[in-house]
């Protein structure tokens, strides 16, 4: 009896020891691993090590504290002075080799920036601008020359530029040869030249389209600094303005449609019911227009009485007839197009005669605009431009330090300021055969909200000259 028991008990403590293991068993989660790795590699070791004078070989070896990969090489290697053949770089495992294969200048400074090209293979961590340095010659080249490019049509940063530089060069160079230095544009429009001799250099900036490395295009974007610099006293950043000297238009390919069109119609840009005051009414057809009877088209009232002083214009397209007229606020009008006013190719003709009927927008449908200018230029004959997208909807000339308009039509603008040394009223390339600027706009750093049937006041503050 008293074994039973004992029995009995030996098993209830088991059975308690073996539950409250399990409960502390149930309580043991997977390990999680850790906190992710945010780091990018390191560079423990250079062979031969950065800024190795006397420089004799053409094998370098680079090794990180991690596995590695290299990624997207072509476009974040550079190499300064620019070689003719490309190295050759590869990555194994925590490492990067490279094997030059041109011939190196005696005494010169050479740099090989690989800029984000390297990353762990893990996380994806980039080794920003990685840069290697090495002379050939018994110093170290430490000259510097910064810079700062802006789009000179729109104000705007394009980091898709390079900058080149060239050591004794003539104005033809930069379209006959390949620059010494390449310097990368940054989101903020600057680049820099580190590691420069002392030399007397000329600086250019371009949009580099088919690779080549020179000015080979009227349409590549590019831009030019107007004298030479000495590298030894370059202190302050230069400052360039970038622009393509002929517009690169694609073909516009006609379609023949048009031409097999029975009838003759048209479209008309009224944007709903009301039209606006400041804009000319368009019509837009469908096909060219060989024959148009002014007369015949008229504008009228609602009781059909004729309007007079309708300005009627055929376009150089022959395909745009525009109706300007000074519209009254609030006012009904019809345009009466008689089929037998407009004729088109084959002799084609409306239908049947055409009455566009419209109401006029009223005062209240604009917005007054007051701008308030500190440090404005006004010798410079400063134009102001309202833009929407990539189009410049309104220009206006400003002649004082206060600029107004009761009548602005609604909408957010970025607002520019062309300094128009033509007085053309449009911006102007440059012309670098003539060593002609383009000429400049200021980008005003916040858009124009315009709300209609309110006063829109604005004080802006120019950079002082």
């Amino acid at each position: 009896m008293k074994n039973n028991i004992l029995a009995l008990l030996i098993f209830i403590l088991l059975a308690q020891f073996m539950i409250t293991l399990g409960s502390g068993c149930a309580q043991i989660g997977a390990p999680t691993g850790g906190p992710k790795d945010t780091l990018a590699p390191v560079l423990v070791k250079a062979t031969p090590e950065i800024n190795k004078i006397n420089f004799n070989g053409n094998k370098i070896t680079l090794t990180f504290n991690e596995y590695i990969e290299l990624q997207d090489l072509p476009s974040n290697l550079l190499i300064s002075p620019l070689q003719k053949t490309m190295p050759s770089i590869k990555s194994n495992l925590r490492s990067i080799y490279i094997t030059l294969k041109d011939t190196l200048l005696s005494n010169t400074t050479y740099t090989i920036n690989l800029g984000n090209a390297v990353k762990d293979i893990n996380e994806g961590n980039i080794y920003k601008n990685l840069q290697y340095t090495f002379s050939t010659g018994n110093v170290i080249d430490s000259l510097q020359l910064s810079g700062n490019v802006t789009m000179a049509e729109t104000g705007k940063i394009d980091s898709t530029l390079i900058a080149l530089l060239y050591l004794n060069a003539l104005d033809s160079s930069v379209t006959t040869r390949k620059p010494d230095y390449i310097a990368r544009v940054d989101g903020k429009g600057n680049f820099l030249f580190t590691h420069l001799p002392a030399s007397t250099v000329r600086v250019y900036v371009l949009k580099d389209g088919d690779g080549g490395k020179t000015y080979n295009s009227k349409k590549e974007l590019f831009g030019f600094y107007d004298a030479d610099i000495n590298t030894t006293n370059a202190t302050a950043p230069i400052i360039l303005y970038a622009y393509a000297e002929e517009k690169s238009m694609k073909e516009s390919k006609v379609e023949k449609k048009q031409s097999k069109e029975k009838k003759l119609s048209f479209s008309n840009n009224l944007n709903g019911p009301k039209k606006d005051l400041l804009e000319p009414l368009k019509l837009t057809f469908n096909t060219a227009i060989k024959k148009l009877d002014v007369k015949s088209i008229v504008l009228t009232d609602t009781s059909f009485k004729v309007l007079p002083n309708i300005n009627i214009t055929l376009d150089s397209s022959q395909g745009v007839i525009t109706i300007d007229y000074k519209w009254i606020p609030e006012t009904r009008s019809c345009l009466i197009i008689p089929k037998e006013a407009i004729e088109a190719e084959e002799g084609k003709t409306l239908s049947s005669t055409d009455t566009i009927y419209f109401l006029t927008k009223s005062i209240s449908d604009y917005g007054n605009v007051v701008l308030h200018f500190n440090n404005l230029n006004i010798t410079k004959k400063p134009v102001l431009q309202f833009v929407t997208g990539d189009q410049v909807k309104y220009t206006y000339p400003i002649t004082g330090n206060e600029w107004s308009n009761k009548l602005f039509p609604p909408g957010e603008y970025e607002v520019r300021i062309l300094y128009d040394a033509n007085s053309d009223g449009v911006w102007t390339p440059g012309k670098y055969k003539e060593k002609l600027q383009p000429e400049k706009i200021t980008l005003l750093p916040q858009k124009l909200s315009v709300k209609a049937n309110w006063d829109n006041e604005r004080t802006i503050d120019l950079p002082i000259d």
